[in-house]
């Protein structure tokens, strides 16, 4: 029997493919799974299962891309892990542990939370050190990749994990509220009306603070004057965050950028972010409002993954089909 030939070419060519995923692609893990994460919290197990299996198959990929070009392309890894896009790396792991542990794979989510915790130090300590004024979105990622690790270590708090996971929960907070002040004040405010889709992290890293924060409110050994404070200053958070969301909305509207972008991802993952920390907080303060308010906000997020999924398919497409026409026209001359 005649075994099937290897295309070596074709073996390169994907290789360099998975070696070239821009950092940013990680905003599309991120996405998918806080989206997950949004509907496993209102009752669509089947729908949330099915992002979950997107969104690890994804992190994969990532996970692969980042090996390759280590070992295949260090300047250039050193170069993307110079750049904000490169923490979406730690802020999709903790994202996806996230939704593990809300579904009882604790063990699978503490492996997560040590690989973040690994790659967070060296990754945010490079992009501080290349940081310069007048940055667009992606420079709020100091503050998610830092509050993923709040949320993660929170949530496998709440589910027995170790107790000693509340405090350092804790100081990823306090670290994460800094790093967003730091980079508010470099954020370049017209990219609210000219961003490609990014400029929605501003508000997204509020909500991944009101979020961290809500699993702080809800561990049960931490009462009084303390529970009081991280309750208020929660709600200050989510309010800021629903501040914005209207904000960064109204432009869109007043300024609609409808061509698809890989940085349309970014707006995805903080409309997810709103839809659940408005639904954990409403959890954790016991404020039912909240609770009617996240499910229409998780909905929109929804809609807005699949038309950026679509989007992303018709590229793809598109990008294969140019390639094929060229490689024909250099084949028939």
């Amino acid at each position: 029997m005649e075994l099937p030939t290897v295309n070596r070419a074709d073996d390169r060519s994907a290789a360099r493919w998975w070696a070239r995923l821009p950092p940013a692609a990680g905003s599309a893990v991120m996405a998918t799974g806080i989206v997950s994460v949004g509907l496993h919290l209102i009752g669509r197990e089947t729908s949330s299962q099915v992002l979950l299996a997107l969104a690890a198959a994804g992190w994969l990929l990532l996970a692969l891309a980042f090996a390759l070009t280590l070992l295949r392309d260090r300047d250039r890894w050193t170069a993307n892990a110079a750049t904000p896009p490169a923490l979406t790396a730690v802020a999709a792991t903790t994202v996806v542990g996230t939704r593990f542990s809300l579904s009882g794979w604790q063990s699978t989510a503490e492996v997560l939370l040590a690989i973040a915790a690994v790659a967070w130090p060296p990754l945010l300590i490079s992009v501080l050190r290349h940081w310069k004024h007048h940055l667009p979105g992606v420079a709020f990622l100091v503050c998610v990749a830092t509050e993923g690790l709040a949320v993660l270590a929170g949530t496998l708090a709440l589910a027995g994990s170790g107790d000693w996971l509340a405090p350092a929960a804790m100081a990823t907070f306090a670290l994460g509220l800094l790093l967003y002040a730091a980079a508010l004040a470099r954020f370049d405010l017209r990219q609210i009306w000219t961003g490609a889709g990014d400029q929605w992290i501003a508000a997204g890293a509020l909500a991944i603070c009101a979020l961290a924060g809500s699993k702080l409110t809800a561990w049960p050994e931490w009462t009084g004057i303390g529970h009081t404070v991280l309750r208020d200053l929660t709600l200050v958070l989510l309010s800021l965050d629903l501040v914005g969301y209207v904000v960064l909305l109204a432009a869109e509207i007043g300024h609609p950028r409808l061509r698809y972008n890989i940085r349309r991802w970014a707006t995805v993952f903080p409309l997810g972010m709103s839809a659940v920390a408005t639904l954990s907080t409403g959890a954790a303060t016991r404020i039912a409002w909240l609770d009617t308010l996240g499910r229409p906000l998780l909905w929109i997020a929804v809609a807005a993954w699949l038309i950026t999924a679509a989007a992303l398919v018709v590229s793809v497409a598109r990008g294969r089909g140019a390639e094929e026409a060229g490689r024909s026209a250099r084949g028939a001359s």
